[in-house]
């Protein structure tokens, strides 16, 4: 579990300083992308500790919590981000394109690089003394091995990215350094895979879920890093409060390999089935087959595409200790936030209505 009774918090009037004591006062905080799946659990925290909330979101969340307001809009929207931004001392920018497919491929470095832009010169218009950007693991995983866990020193460039949704993440990352680089107080988050309940836009890690519980046979194995959502958000919080402007912070918990997370789903949800290791070569086909179905024939969301392939072949173990070591992130073990998500697919009679409904939903 993480601690956080000492942690200290950002008030308006106060600059941040990593690992200083202060007192209870709390700022009005924006969180873009508050009505998604990480974002309803940063709230949460968020409320927990104190915080006042204001949301900025296309759609409304699913229920607003006391000590949250709402604002309807979009992050290309730079007046309404302006207006947001009023009397704000932190941001917490989340909102982005978060699937590794979209009918139109352009939404990804508009929604993810444009909207990261639009966010981050409004807060220097307005003087909002902290911003924390939540980036991806994708944009860290190396073309090729490594050959050690990968942290926050690792160097890659654009055309090292895995496909489109990378692509976009990295260079809405790369604005969010430059932003630091002019003096902005910007930290930087890498979440790696969170799971949990509720994740009604079916982000990529629970539609896995929801596909290996549906029964399907074939696997690629590869190695995940596997985190609580719960622990994610907390993490955030932390990075806003003492993480040092200018720096990245990886926010993982577990390195599995996805046949042993295959076992503990099977464990969790007393539902057998029999595994077939795919080789890449036929991974690798089956998700551009699927991503082509999709542009050309369903325009619905594919079970895989040539983007995830990529990065599941990529896929190396992450190293979240500076995190720890900077301010004190200490995930819990994946089995409880595994089973609370396996029992919500399995039982939310909205489960599976949310997962047609995802691939329509933007997160901007």
């Amino acid at each position: 579990m993480l601690e956080l009774i000492d942690s200290p918090s950002i008030t308006l009037s106060e600059p941040a300083q990593p690992g200083r004591n202060r007192g209870p006062l709390k700022a009005r905080v924006l969180v873009t992308g508050g009505s998604g799946f990480i974002g309803q659990h940063l709230i949460d925290a968020l409320i927990g500790r104190g915080y006042l909330v204001r949301i900025l979101d296309p759609i409304a969340p699913a229920q607003l919590p006391a000590g949250a307001e709402y604002v309807q809009g979009s992050v290309l929207d730079r007046e309404t981000v302006v207006g947001a931004l009023e009397g704000i001392g932190c941001v917490y920018h989340l909102a982005a394109r978060a699937h590794l497919w979209a009918v139109d491929r352009a939404d990804f470095d508009r929604l993810n690089r444009i909207g990261s832009e639009t966010v981050l010169a409004a807060a220097r218009q307005k003087k909002v003394r902290r911003f924390l950007h939540c980036s991806t693991e994708a944009v860290l995983l190396p073309p090729k091995p490594c050959g050690h866990a990968v942290d926050e020193t690792i160097a890659l460039g654009v055309d090292d990215m895995a496909g489109p949704y990378s692509r976009s993440k990295y260079l809405a990352e790369k604005a969010a350094f430059a932003a630091a680089a002019g003096g902005q107080e910007v930290v930087i988050v890498n979440p790696t895979i969170p799971i949990g309940a509720g994740d009604r836009n079916f982000t990529p890690p629970t539609a896995m879920l929801a596909h290996y519980l549906s029964g399907s046979r074939f696997f690629l194995d590869c190695v995940l890093n596997v985190v609580d959502a719960r622990d994610v958000a907390q993490g955030m919080i932390l990075a806003a409060e003492r993480g040092q402007p200018g720096e990245r912070y990886i926010l993982g918990g577990e390195n599995v390999s996805l046949e042993h997370l295959l076992a503990m789903i099977e464990r969790v949800s007393g539902r057998k089935t029999s595994r077939l290791r795919v080789p890449p070569l036929v991974a690798f086909a089956s998700g551009t087959a699927c991503e082509w179905i999709a542009n050309h024939l369903t325009g619905r969301q594919p079970i895989a595409t040539a983007e995830g392939v990529r990065l599941a072949l990529r896929s190396a173990p992450f190293d979240s200790r500076k995190a720890a070591r900077e301010f004190g992130y200490a995930p819990r073990p994946i089995e409880e936030a595994l089973t609370a998500a396996t029992r919500w697919l399995l039982g939310d009679e909205q489960a599976s209505q949310s997962a047609a409904l995802a691939e329509a939903s933007v997160r901007s």
